[in-house]
């Protein structure tokens, strides 16, 4: 018997490990924020509960091809990944998932997602979420990343599209608001990804990718920096909240205008800038650029659409996130 349950053992820890590593490829933290900011545009496309079979199918759809796009990233960039000290880890730098084996479970994901949005959600949903697949996996690690030190501004579109995506899988159409959901998160990429630019310098300089920090020095990266942190924190975006009668922080001075569900979207989607917290790790001089928007994000918190579910849903998802973000840079540090 104990012979029995040593071979039993011996059989499920490699398939244990081989799981690990399939599942590190689809780097599932980032797949996590991108469920959760298409569950907050779901949330926000309509004042009623939308049923179960669509959001589970929705997210569902969502995450699968946006874990495909990240395993096909992480097979295309191994080589470069190697060279740096944050990825060198990856299962697809260690050898622990071979090409065709990458590729083959990427096409999985994303058969899987598309077929999944198709028959549950609709097809403008099933093709956004392709297109921004394509985007990602292709114009952005392919074309964008090695050719520019503007590639996390362009290639932001991609990161930015979840909002939309869950604003779609509701209304099956995508209108003015969802396209602030879009803009908010695209003006907030930036900045984010160049304070860790900044902190992985030399690894930067190692990958030879032509990221800000190293094309034009850290000095013109933290102006950059300032710029669309101020920007995000600009103090004519503040409008009012619809029947909430709060006042809303939001990034463009134009939103004045919107009214009732539309400025709760636009609300309810800027505490995704409170991801910002998680550069902490970065130095002081790196950080303090960042002071100006974090004051604006906590009092946007302390003045908000307390009873608006979508803000209640990002409240409470958004600390968990954190947590867990954090954990992955002081795992990479």
């Amino acid at each position: 018997m104990a012979w029995g349950e040593s071979s039993v053992l011996e059989h499920i820890t490699p398939l244990r490990e081989r799981l690990r590593s399939y599942l590190a490829l689809t780097k599932p933290r980032v797949v996590l924020l991108a469920a959760f900011c298409a569950l907050i545009g779901m949330l926000l496309a309509t004042d009623r509960w939308v049923g179960w079979p669509l959001v589970l199918g929705a997210i569902g759809g969502i995450s699968l091809l946006a874990a495909a796009g990240f395993v096909l990233n992480c097979l295309i960039e191994r080589e470069i990944d190697a060279r740096m000290a944050r990825t060198r880890w990856r299962p697809s730098v260690r050898g622990e998932v071979n090409n065709q084996q990458a590729v083959g479970f990427a096409l999985a994901l994303g058969l899987a997602g598309a077929l999944l949005l198709w028959q549950w959600v609709n097809v403008l949903t099933m093709w956004l979420t392709i297109a921004t697949f394509v985007g990602y996996a292709i114009v952005y690690t392919i074309w964008l990343k090695p050719a520019t030190p503007q590639n996390i501004v362009i290639g932001g579109a991609s990161g930015a599209m979840p909002p939309v995506l869950g604003w779609a899988a509701v209304t099956n159409e995508v209108t003015a608001p969802a396209w602030i959901l879009f803009l908010i998160i695209f003006v907030w990429t930036p900045p984010h990804f160049w304070a860790l630019a900044l902190y992985r310098l030399e690894d930067y300089r190692r990958s030879g990718l032509p990221m800000l920090p190293v094309t034009h020095g850290p000095r013109f990266t933290r102006l950059n920096i300032l710029l669309y942190s101020v920007l995000l924190a600009h103090e004519r975006g503040l409008v009012s909240c619809g029947e909430h009668h709060a006042q809303c922080l939001v990034c463009f001075s134009c939103l004045a205008p919107l009214s009732g569900i539309q400025r709760c979207a636009c609300k309810a989607i800027v505490p995704l800038l409170d991801l910002v917290p998680c550069l902490s790790f970065c130095r002081a001089a790196d950080r303090s650029l960042f002071a100006i928007a974090l004051v604006a994000w906590r009092t946007l918190n302390a003045r908000s659409c307390a009873f608006h579910p979508g803000w209640l849903a990002f409240r409470a998802g958004s600390g968990a996130f954190h947590a867990g973000c954090g954990a992955e840079e002081a795992k990479a540090a």
